[in-house]
């Protein structure tokens, strides 16, 4: 079955285009070493919710959006070797103090799928 990396985190919405451009070349690098598809979406039709909800889960600030984003791989195995390859990968070698985004408000993991159609 197929494995997921995914990833939610707040992006300034004045500093979205920044961040696609970032996230076009991360992409292009992914799929070059291997990976099944990599997706970067903007939040549409997320709202507070009363416990829990993507805004939450990233203490989304006024002004920010969420990015849900997620790559996929044929395996756990497979993965672990695209990865390798893209963190050595110099096109993505960038000052984290410039990304477009608050990195520690990113929330990432890694699924096994359990269904698939």
């Amino acid at each position: 079955m197929t494995y997921v990396d995914g990833f939610i985190v707040p992006v300034p919405k004045k500093k979205v285009a920044a961040y696609k451009k970032i996230a076009t070349l991360a992409g292009k690098i992914w799929m070059e070493h291997g990976a099944l598809s990599y997706v970067e979406a903007v939040a549409d039709d997320v709202k507070p919710g009363k416990w829990t909800s993507f805004p939450q889960s990233v203490k989304l600030k006024k002004g920010e959006v969420v990015i849900f984003s997620y790559i996929t791989y044929k395996s756990r195995k497979s993965r672990d070797v695209v990865m390798k390859k893209v963190m050595s990968d110099k096109r993505l070698k960038m000052d984290m103090s410039t990304m477009p985004f608050d990195g520690k408000r990113m929330i990432f993991g890694g699924f096994k799928a359990i269904v698939e159609k």
